[in-house]
């Protein structure tokens, strides 16, 4: 059994949870502890069940709470060098350097990092592989690269950014420093990316797919899932939408 959910994902905050028949990651901890606590009771979890924390980049809206739930709960954390001395390690309760090429083992889940381009110290993301299934994730990334597109090719269920429309974003309230580093080649995807890389994926085996960080100011849920539909050109695959007041239930990967 490979599953994930999702208990907040976006702008303000973002932590989501794997888990095998044995063991329990967390990938990022954006919010407080005592947030992580209070979502994770809807989906019947405690942080004293998570193996391992898997921290994707620095940026606060993933490490907000990272340090405070690996002291309180003892839980080892997964990362780069390059993020570890952007977070100024102020005390996890045990440290595991990886590259961002890097793959490796938490109990029965198999991990595969791979690097993507964003305006953070040494950014990975993460493909998660049991004995039959495979599920990627890939959000906070400016564009996508050759690399991307052949390490989620073969994924039976895909977490993918969907941050912004332009449309939204050039005409929105933000400041033109800020629209420019979304929408530069080191910021975030916006939905016509998303739909681009599933276009150049080989998605034979893709079951379901999520939204995931789509932005509140710059983004409406309904053109993202235009814009996913659109690219799996009616193909039997589940899309899913990931908030971020409560992100998404337990969904199971099915690799059938």
């Amino acid at each position: 059994m490979l599953r994930f959910a999702s208990i907040g994902s976006g702008s303000k905050g973002n932590a989501t949870l794997i888990e095998t028949d044995s063991t329990t990651v967390m990938v990022d901890c954006g919010y407080s502890v005592v947030e992580v606590e209070r979502r994770l009771v809807k989906l019947e979890r405690d942080p004293s069940e998570i193996d391992a924390l898997l921290l994707t980049h620095e940026h606060s809206d993933h490490v907000q709470g990272a340090a405070r739930l690996s002291r309180r709960y003892k839980i080892p954390v997964w990362l780069t060098t390059g993020t570890l001395n952007a977070c100024r390690d102020d005390g996890f309760a045990s440290i595991n350097i990886i590259s961002a090429h890097q793959e490796f083992e938490i109990n029965d889940l198999h991990v595969q990092a791979y690097p993507v381009p964003h305006d953070a110290r040494e950014p990975c993301q993460f493909v998660f592989k049991n004995s039959s299934a495979r599920l990627g994730l890939l959000t906070d990334v400016g564009c996508i690269t050759p690399h991307i597109v052949e390490t989620l090719s073969g994924c039976h269920a895909l977490m993918l950014e969907c941050n912004y429309e332009p449309e939204h974003l050039a005409n929105g309230p933000y400041p033109p420093s800020l629209k420019q580093r979304i929408d530069s080649r080191l910021g975030h995807l916006s939905n016509q990316q998303a739909e681009s890389l599933l276009e150049k994926m080989d998605t034979t085996a893709l079951r379901c797919v999520v939204a995931m960080h789509l932005s509140e100011e710059n983004n409406h849920p309904e053109s993202a899932l235009s814009a996913l539909k659109n690219s799996l050109n009616g193909n039997q695959v589940k899309i899913l939408m990931a908030c971020q007041k409560e992100g998404f239930g337990w969904e199971e990967v099915n690799p059938n």
